[in-house]
């Protein structure tokens, strides 16, 4: 068993490429030797921003040899057959074997070198890398049939063992030559085998373990930061793409001046990592300060001085920019900046930003004057909503669309407008998504539930640009489950279906909208769906949703994920087992009676069936006179439960039901001889299943 080394060596490979390399390397190499035969246990991938690097170790020395049969034609088929299947495995006839009237033709296949196989799968695995953005160079790229790649390919290291795999890609020839760092070891370096691939390099001051990077980048830059009394704003993604960056990497401390803070922290942060890939540190008091770690890429002779010295420049004039912005800002008023927004296309069927904005200010509005958002003032509604989309005009957002709704929220505060107008135009796109906090301040409850009404009703239901399958351009997924989220977080009581009207109600005329049977059915699925996912984490059962949502006309979340929550609960006891089982039974015998299941009247399963409500008859037993009791008893308590909300008690009441439908099951025989005593059965079970539908549709439920 032999270890094989690859290095494909380029000019630099962005670092947002590399992960995905890494997994693309690993996927062609795997293939190329399945293909081969081949068996491939666990490989070593590594990046550089000028190398990606396989180790596969234990290869075998060569393939097994294969016997490979396949069945021909019969004997007596026409000759025309016999000559297909012998082109076919190039064969001769008296190389056939012939088994009870069929050709066969076995085929041996003799063992390869792996060396051989390798040699061949090299050129192919660089042929069909697939990069995100790739590149032709050279005299050749004006041929379509030029090897691509992400950038100019300068380098291949093939060795198995200790012997090189001798192969060409686009005119480069693999080698036992690679090269160290650009600055500390520009020269070649001979490698001998995979064994000592990476401490050969690690000489010439190139790590290879992206992972072995990124912890030096890691607990380098907390204490440099830690040496100056200061703390790491941890980043993870950043770490990582300054692994993708360097090859040795040297985390180095560096400071602004401090008159910089007076710029929001956000900003700062936002200029050195997205512009400069530094990381930013607090002082004592968890504070931003004025500090940055930026990672070097070589162990300079000064210490690093010079190399902070520079960096120190470039993120002054970096923030210099961020101060004007925030400067300028200022001196134009959120209201003021709010009248450019008619000069932005929110949809081209939908009109502009401003259009938005009075859409959501009016139903902001709407919803603290309905108390549907308790304890919200109005005035300060309206007000939020009008100002929170202001932001999209000013420099800084321009610079940073990262920073929207926050730069509003600043501006508001530096402007002297109410706190919780600022609050609001600051979170008022929250949540974004999954682990987001969900606002809970009454002005901003009202602002963000608002906004993602409108977007949610303009788009589904008035043109109608639902999401088909994955795709969902206008994040209307996202909008319905950061609804849900505001709803359930702030206990908000009311029906969706009201509100959702009432987002579109100035426009249903004007896009020719119906509403029933239609978009409202429509509507009602997305929201179980996403309903569903949002608590598939909580332990709340899909199946359960579907059930309380099958009944209709329950769009209070609040009230309508305390059902299922009792319905997941009581599911869970025995009696809720044994009560499924036996409405599953009784909507099978209904079914094949042709007699509907789950009758919103007592006794009115069939025409021709009896008033089960009677107080006698005559070819009654006790079993059917106890089970016609216990649905006298539990229907109306299950019903006052549901209609107080103690859904725990109306499963109770349907708990009841378990004893009596068992020893009907058991005592006596549904399907009778004498027709009135069927129907009469029949009806009895017609109304047990509509006392379970009162409280879910037992049918969705699984089990």
């Amino acid at each position: 068993m032999t270890d094989f080394l690859l290095e494909l060596r380029s000019e630099e490979i962005p670092a947002r490429m590399q992960v995905g390399a890494r997994a693309e390397l690993e996927k062609l190499f795997r293939a190329q030797m399945s293909a081969a035969g081949i068996a491939v246990g666990e490989l070593t991938i590594w990046s550089t921003p000028r190398r990606l690097a396989l180790i596969a170790k234990g290869l075998p020395d060569a393939t097994a040899a294969v016997s490979e049969e396949l069945k021909g034609p019969r004997t007596s088929a026409p000759p025309q057959a016999l000559e297909g299947f012998l082109r076919k495995t190039g064969l001769t006839q008296d190389q056939l074997e012939d088994r009870d009237g069929v050709w066969f033709a076995v085929i041996d296949k003799p063992g390869r070198a792996t060396a051989e196989v390798l040699a061949e799968a090299i050129p192919a695995i660089v042929r069909a890398f697939a990069w995100p953005k790739s590149m032709r160079w050279g005299k050749d790229s004006q041929s379509s049939e030029s090897l691509r790649w992400v950038r100019p390919l300068s380098g291949v290291v093939a060795i198995f063992g200790e012997a090189l795999i001798p192969c060409e890609v686009g005119g480069i020839s693999a080698g036992f030559a690679t090269r160290g760092h650009r600055f500390h070891c520009p020269g070649e370096i001979t490698i001998g085998s995979a064994s000592d691939y990476a401490e050969k390099l690690r000489a010439c001051h190139v790590i290879v373990d992206h992972a072995e990077r990124a912890r030096i980048i890691r607990d380098g830059a907390r204490k440099a930061a830690a040496d100056a009394g200061l703390s790491l704003v941890e980043d993870e993604g950043l770490v990582i793409e300054n692994a993708g960056l360097t090859e040795w990497p040297v985390p180095l401390l560096g400071r602004f001046d401090e008159a910089f803070l007076a710029v929001p922290p956000e900003v700062i942060q936002l200029t050195a990592r997205v512009n400069q890939k530094y990381f930013v540190v607090n002082d004592a008091d968890g504070k931003l300060a004025n500090g940055f770690v930026c990672t070097a890429n070589i162990d300079a002779v000064d210490g690093g001085a010079e190399i902070v010295a520079g960096n120190q420049k470039v993120l002054a004039a970096r923030l210099s920019d961020a101060r004007f912005f925030w400067e300028q800002d200022r001196k134009t008023k959120l209201a003021d900046h709010a009248k450019k927004l008619d000069r932005i296309t929110f949809h081209e069927k939908l009109g502009t930003v401003a259009d938005k904005v009075e859409r959501v200010a009016k139903l902001a509005e709407w919803l603290a004057n309905e108390g549907i958002v308790p304890n919200c003032d109005p005035a300060l509604a309206r007000q939020a909503a009008e100002l929170a989309k202001a932001d999209l005009v000013t420099e800084m957002v321009g610079e940073f669309p990262e920073l929207q709704g926050l730069m509003g929220g600043y501006y508001a505060r530096a402007e002297g407008l109410p706190q919780a107008v600022a609050d609001a135009i600051r979170d008022h796109y929250k949540p974004v998504g999954q682990g987001d906090d969900v606002p809970t301040a009454p002005v901003t409850v009202a602002v963000a539930l608002a906004d993602k009404l409108d977007v949610f009703t303009q788009f589904f239901v008035l043109i109608d640009e639902a999401p088909t399958g994955s795709k969902d351009p206008f994040a209307l997924r996202r909008a319905a489950l950061g609804v849900i989220a505001i709803i359930l977080r702030n206990g908000l009581r009311f029906r969706l279906e009201q509100v959702l009207l009432k987002a579109v109600e100035d426009d249903l005329d004007k896009f020719g909208v119906v509403w029933a049977g239609h978009t409202e059915k429509k509507l009602a699925g997305f929201f179980a769906d996403r309903l569903k996912v949002q608590q598939r984490e909580a332990g709340v059962r899909h199946d359960l949703i579907d059930a309380v949502f099958a009944l209709g006309g329950e769009d209070d979340l609040v009230r309508l994920l305390a059902r299922v929550k009792a319905l997941q609960a009581f599911m869970a006891s025995e009696d809720g087992a044994n009560l499924l089982a036996g409405y599953k039974r009784a909507a099978n015998i209904l079914k094949q009676a042709d007699i509907a299941v789950a009758s919103a009247q007592a006794g009115a399963a069939g025409g021709s069936a009896p008033n089960t409500t009677a107080p006698a008859f005559a070819g009654a037993t006790d079993v059917d006179r106890a089970l016609l009791a216990a649905l006298t008893a539990a229907e109306p308590a299950a019903c006052a439960a549901i209609a107080d909300e103690r859904f725990t008690d109306a499963m109770a009441a349907l708990a009841s039901l378990r004893a009596p439908i068992d020893a009907f099951f058991e005592g006596v025989m549904v399907n009778d001889p004498d027709e009135e005593i069927r129907a009469y059965r029949l009806s009895l079970l017609a109304r047990f299943t509509g006392a379970v539908h009162g409280v879910a549709d037992f049918s969705k439920i699984e089990g």
